[in-house]
């Protein structure tokens, strides 16, 4: 992350934010826990335009919170997975899953995205991390 960014910041939730606040980040995030994705299979779970995913992809790694392999190959292949900063997201995304959740419940509202197939899967994967 840049440091005069993280400077201007005024406290870690700001930091945090600075970091995951983005269109699709949080949800490129979501789908790269425990798992290496291809930039089209990340485009077909955000459904973000080709331009946006790019960017959003291109400033998480800027700020160290997934890896990009590009594979000499054509046509070209790359892979995106989450650093070691960017796992310890985890915990934190669940409880802002499980919270939106809750609105959702609430408010008798249907979510549009698949994403409740994939909260099983996210605590696999938190209960790993949590053992090593």
């Amino acid at each position: 992350m840049n440091k005069e960014i993280l400077r201007s910041c005024s406290c870690p939730l700001d930091a945090t934010l600075a970091v995951i606040g983005g269109k699709y980040k949080i949800d490129i995030i979501y789908y790269l826990f425990g798992r290496t994705l291809r930039y089209s299979q990340l485009a077909k779970l955000t459904n973000a335009t080709p331009k946006m995913l790019a960017e959003q992809l291109k400033e998480l790694e800027h700020d160290g919170i997934i890896n990009r392999v590009l594979y000499p190959v054509i046509p070209p292949k790359t892979e995106y997975s989450l650093t070691d900063l960017g796992n310890l997201l985890c915990a934190s995304v669940i409880e802002m899953y499980k919270f939106g959740q809750k609105l959702y419940e609430i408010e008798k509202v249907k979510p549009r995205c698949g994403c409740s197939e994939d909260l099983t899967r996210l605590e696999e994967v938190l209960n790993k991390n949590l053992l090593t």
